[in-house]
């Protein structure tokens, strides 16, 4: 196990730190989908993400707390996933970071003072759906996606498999194809780390075929205290109509009624993304706060 040193030291997202951070990750009730080991792991690169503990602060338990720091486009950040140490530790945080992501609800009453501007981050809030509506389909509202999925099953001989070491490799074959018909990679390098590390990393999907070829696949974890499961990276191919709607459906009724809903992460503010998520008429959200210090703090 690896240890975890003090900031402003801090140590680089390994596996050495799963048997540490993952329990902890595993106690959390918000749900937010960038708080599983896994994934921190898997944007380790993406966001430069490193680990250290600070103090609590002298009114609060003598037991540290773990932050998490990264860059986007240059601009540092820090996270604060397990607890809110006192304003003297997160002044410290601040002088060196610009802002304080993926603040949970609950977390939010910390910051209701002046010293702190608290905005909404509603391109990553994550969509939550209930489990039985995504296998179900039910009602007016699903009726164009129920003719898509019934067209997909009457024209097409399929079958789907739990995804197993053996077909880890045709779920890269997949994940290659998707690549293959972007204009960019979108998040191909951590989706081909997680199929190569998922049983390290304890991830588990389903494997889609046609015709006895892969085309299509889905990943993910347990969220909320076991309560929800967060897909953390679903491909398919091209060229089969009613293939995506299928496998949402498909892989939500594998997952039964043990969790209550599916987490299917952002939509990152890209519109299209944003009408096809709303589409399946999420049930909530997992709301999501970004906090910086405000103008009078920072002049």
């Amino acid at each position: 196990m690896v240890t975890i040193p003090y900031y402003p030291m801090s140590v680089n997202v390994n596996l050495g730190l799963r048997p540490m951070l993952h329990p902890m990750f595993k106690t959390l009730s918000q749900g937010i989908s960038e708080f599983t080991f896994a994934n921190l792991y898997l944007f380790r690169n993406s966001h430069g993400y490193t680990v250290s503990m600070v103090e609590t602060g002298r009114d609060q338990s003598n037991e540290p707390l773990i932050v998490i720091t990264g860059k986007d486009d240059g601009h540092p950040f820090f996270m604060l996933p397990f607890g809110i140490p006192d304003r003297e530790v997160l002044d410290r945080l601040f002088q060196t970071h610009r802002v304080l992501k993926c603040v949970s609800v609950t977390q939010v009453d910390h910051f209701a003072h002046g010293a702190f501007k608290v905005v909404e981050d509603r391109d990553n809030f994550d969509y939550l759906y209930l489990q039985a509506k995504l296998a179900n389909l039910d009602g007016r509202k699903y009726h164009k996606k129920r003719n898509l999925i019934k067209a997909f099953v009457r024209d097409h001989e399929y079958e789907g498999r739990p995804l197993l070491d053996e077909y880890i490799p045709h779920a890269l074959e997949v994940l290659d194809q998707w690549r293959e018909n972007r204009e960019d990679d979108g998040d191909y390098i951590a989706a081909r780390e997680a199929l190569e590390k998922c049983n390290d990393l304890q991830l588990c999907g389903g494997v889609y075929y046609v015709g006895g070829r892969p085309v299509a696949y889905s990943l993910g974890e347990e969220l909320a205290c076991g309560t929800s499961f967060v897909v953390h990276f679903e491909k398919a191919v091209p060229g089969y109509k009613g293939l995506w709607q299928f496998v949402n459906q498909a892989f939500a009724s594998i997952l039964t009624d043990y969790y209550t809903t599916v987490n299917r992460e952002q939509d990152l503010g890209n519109a299209g993304l944003r009408k096809a998520k709303m589409s399946y008429q999420p049930s909530g959200f997992v709301k999501k706060y970004r906090v910086t210090r405000s103008i009078e703090q920072t002049g």
